[in-house]
């Protein structure tokens, strides 16, 4: 897990290799991304 200031009071969240969202502390919101962790359907 690291988190890393990508602009003034704009924080990017992240796991691993994947970028999981932004946090604004100015606006006080978190901004999620697409998630990586998707559901996978395995072929039947």
């Amino acid at each position: 897990m690291g988190i890393k200031e990508v602009e003034e009071g704009i924080w990017l969240v992240s796991f691993m290799d994947n970028d999981l969202g932004y946090i604004d502390l100015e606006e006080k919101t978190l901004q999620p991304l697409d998630n990586p962790f998707g559901p996978k359907l395995l072929p039947m």
